[in-house]
C-alpha cells in the first residue's frame, strides 16, 4: 500500500501563486509514477500533471503548461506541484495518484493510477 496526503490548498485571487504537495508513506518504493489530477463537481477528472521516479521525465496537460510545475523530492517521499498564474478555471479540488507501472502513454489517464490521496481544494476568485 502507498498512502497520499495533499496540503497546500487554499483561495486565492486569479494571478496569485499556490505551492500543493503530496506526501506519500508505506511501500514507497514501488512507485514508478506520480501525478496531479484536479476536478471540480460534476466534471471529469482531468490529468495535470505527471512525474515518473528516477528518470526525471515529467508531462503537463496543454491548459496548465507553463504554469504549473510538478517536482519531488525523493529522500523525503513529497510530491509538489507549484501553481502560478492562477485563473479561476484553475478552482477544483486537486488529488495526488501513484502507481508502480513505468508506462507514459497514458500519464494523464487516472484508470491507470492505483493509490489516491483524499485531495486538496484549490479555489481561485477573479
Amino acid at each position: 500500500q502507498v498512502h497520499l496526503v495533499e496540503s497546500g490548498g487554499g483561495s486565492v485571487e486569479a494571478g496569485g501563486a499556490l505551492r500543493l504537495s503530496c506526501v506519500a508513506s508505506g511501500a514507497t518504493s514501488s512507485v514508478k509514477a506520480m501525478a496531479w489530477f484536479r476536478q471540480d463537481p460534476g466534471k471529469a477528472r482531468e490529468g495535470v500533471a505527471a512525474i515518473f521516479t528516477g528518470g526525471g521525465t515529467s508531462y503537463y496537460a496543454d491548459s496548465v503548461k507553463g504554469r504549473f510545475t510538478i517536482s519531488e523530492d525523493s529522500a523525503k517521499n513529497i510530491l509538489y506541484l507549484q501553481i502560478n498564474s492562477l485563473k479561476p478555471e484553475d478552482t477544483a479540488m486537486y488529488y495526488c495518484a501513484a502507481d508502480a507501472v513505468c508506462r507514459y502513454s497514458d500519464y494523464d489517464n487516472f484508470r491507470r493510477y492505483a493509490y489516491w490521496g483524499q485531495g486538496t481544494q484549490v479555489t481561485v476568485s477573479s
